[in-house]
């Protein structure tokens, strides 16, 4: 319910931001000229259409619209997938899916391959003349057998029966089908049925224990038909499955051509025998005869006219069947593009787009249960709230020496066994946090984790690489003995770095919050130090003649020319420390995003890793989004003068 709601709601707004933005365009007085940056601002409802379009496409490729307006459409085509499996193997008999019968291609293939072998024995210098004429002979034995299998003459009496029973079964369940009450059901089947359907839930709602402690939502289609038209096509496949069992067990073996097969496999391992070493060349070909006169043996090889009317009744159910799927066919054609419902044995699972694209129903869900501390990934939710005494906070922001730079000594416990604190002892306990005070919600979780990483390695490389790249860009000195240093480390890709870096500071935050810096350091200073060479000289000569002090001039002149540069280097750098965190989470740790979607993957949860992939999206754009408001805000000035 809630799917419809959403796509209609996209819809609705789609198409009525599209109607505002033409009425804009007719109504709105614009007079900058083209090329003005201010023809680019605003545009919300053009925002609202690109997002809208996007999730409309994730809800269509991933099958969502079509379990939202019709959740039983994919049991359906279940059942309808069940028949079309044990149809494709009758039809592969006849020029229905192929071009001809399967009993002529076959007989066409192995008669080119007993010429091909027969031309080679012919010219091949390793044989004598004796040996030659036998392999040939056999050749002429084995391309014989072939008109034993086709001959409407030699054909069995029981082979017809069994040909024509199965045609009248076929010919008997076309018109089973066409009847309102097919299949019959008594009430204990009715019960045993409902039973199935009740263990077997709706489509892509089984839930099963992933065995880490975490509840793993599983995309499959439930087999037990659940609808009038489910059933009929589901009976209909039980019984279409036993008459192709029946068919592939039966052989077109007459006396005549079990006699001569039987005598060619005898004489030809007799001849293998008498061989001495060497005829081993000879043998080979004896062997691969024998092979081929085998193949012979178990194809299924009939009469020209035999299967005729087999292939008669087998069109008109298939065409029956088209008939009765009616508006099914239409929803599987528009409602589950790139795709659709496939069968294999008695499962049924999504063939296409809705295999690897997750729904964004199941996501969210999934992204809900994964969020709560009960469920979460590996024991570590996704993100929560926890409320932690802000003690805590103080010990952990207070170094511990504090108190020990204190005079006098901590206390020691008396002969009753009594500790009496003293001023020393409770500044150290404030130090260490041992105290209670108030609590306040703190975040936690992956997703927080890989958070505050990129925040603080970002932090750390502003506040270092900023005031650096600024000296360089002023200062001859700082720019020749911190160049070189920064452009030999600069261009390695940050993943050579991860190993060293990991295997020094440890799989916890330390390394890769100082990988992060690294990453941002050498962003920052390069901006910084673009920003600061390219201040324009008039405006520090024009600031000199007004008396301004250097610190002056690098307060109000230079580092404001300078922001628009840093600025977009920060913009720059949030991009590349998100995808460095990635993949040193994905070398290295316990919690953050890029370590949950390393384990899905493994896994193959396929839901997990889109959830990743979102949140990684989303927490840069957030990153981007406060970075342009920040630079609106500070910067004004830009692409103005």
């Amino acid at each position: 319910m809630l799917t419809q709601f959403i796509t209609i709601l996209i819809g609705v707004s789609i198409i009525g931001c599209i109607l505002y933005g033409r009425r804009l365009i007719k109504t709105e007085k614009v007079d900058a000229v083209f090329g003005n940056p201010e023809r680019a601002k605003g545009g919300t409802h053009w925002v609202i259409v690109g997002s809208s379009v996007i999730l409309i496409l994730w809800l269509y490729y991933s099958w969502d619209i079509a379990r939202g307006f019709y959740p039983k459409s994919a049991n359906e085509l279940c059942q309808v997938a069940k028949i079309n499996e044990s149809l494709l193997g009758l039809k592969y008999q006849f020029p229905i899916e192929e071009r001809e019968f399967k009993s002529t291609s076959i007989i066409k293939i192995e008669n080119k391959n007993l010429v091909k072998i027969a031309n080679e024995i012919k010219a091949s210098p390793d044989l004598n003349d004796q040996q030659k004429t036998i392999l040939v002979s056999y050749i002429d034995r084995t391309s014989k057998l072939i008109p034993f299998l086709t001959s409407e003459e030699l054909i069995e009496i029981d082979t017809k029966i069994k040909i024509q029973e199965m045609t009248e079964q076929i010919k008997q369940l076309s018109i089973s089908f066409q009847k309102e009450n097919y299949p019959f059901e008594t009430d204990a089947q009715k019960i045993e049925r409902q039973k199935l359907i009740d263990e077997q839930g709706g489509w892509g709602i089984v839930t099963i224990d992933s065995g880490s402690g975490s509840i793993e939502n599983t995309i499959e289609i439930p087999t037990a038909p659940q609808t009038k038209k489910g059933l009929k096509f589901h009976a209909a496949a039980k019984e279409l499955s036993l008459i192709n069992d029946k068919f592939f067990k039966l052989r077109n073996h007459n006396p005549l051509f079990k006699s001569a097969i039987k005598q060619l496999k005898d004489d030809i391992k007799a001849y293998r025998k008498s061989l001495d070493d060497n005829g081993e060349i000879a043998s080979d070909y004896a062997k691969n005869i024998v092979k081929i006169a085998r193949r012979i043996e178990f194809a299924s090889i009939y009469p020209p006219n035999a299967l005729n009317e087999m292939q008669e009744a087998i069109l008109e159910f298939d065409e029956l069947q088209n008939k009765e799927q009616g508006g099914l066919r239409l929803i599987d054609i528009l409602l589950f593009p790139s795709g659709t419902i496939v069968a294999s044995g008695a499962t049924c699972s999504e063939q296409g787009s809705g295999r690897w694209l997750p729904k964004p129903s199941d996501t969210f869900n999934k992204f809900v249960e994964l969020s709560k501390p009960s469920v979460g990934y590996k024991n570590v939710p996704l993100l929560w709230i926890e409320m932690v005494d802000v003690s805590k906070m103080i010990g952990f922001i207070l170094p511990d020496w504090i108190a020990d730079i204190l005079p006098g000594k901590y206390p020691v416990h008396t002969k009753d066994g009594v500790v009496k604190e003293n001023f020393k002892s409770n500044v150290l306990k404030v130090a260490t946090g041992d105290f209670k005070l108030l609590k306040v919600p703190v975040p936690y979780g992956h997703i927080w984790d890989s958070f505050m990483r990129v925040f603080l390695g970002l932090v750390f490389g502003i506040i270092i690489g900023v005031p650096l790249g600024l000296f360089m860009g002023l200062n001859r000195f700082a720019k020749g003995f911190f160049d070189p240093l920064i452009e030999l480390y600069r261009p390695v890709p940050p993943l050579a770095w991860a190993p060293l870096i990991i295997s020094v500071l440890g799989i916890d935050n330390s390394g890769k919050v100082f990988l992060l810096f690294m990453v941002s350091l050498s962003i920052m200073i390069i901006s910084a130090r673009a920003g600061a060479s390219g201040t324009q000289l008039s405006k520090i000569h024009a600031a000199h003649s007004l008396g301004a002090t250097k610190k002056q001039i690098l307060r109000y002149v230079i580092f404001p020319n300078s922001l628009p540069e840093i600025l977009t280097g920060i913009r720059v750098a949030v991009g590349m420390c998100w995808g460095t965190l990635v993949a040193a989470e994905f070398l290295a740790g316990t919690t953050g995003i890029g370590f949950v979607e390393n384990v899905a993957k493994k896994y193959f949860q396929w839901e997990v890793i889109w959830i990743t992939i979102i949140i990684m999206g989303l927490l840069g754009l957030l990153f981007d989004i406060t970075l342009r408001k920040i630079i609106d805000k500070t910067i004004p000035w830009r692409g103005k003068g």
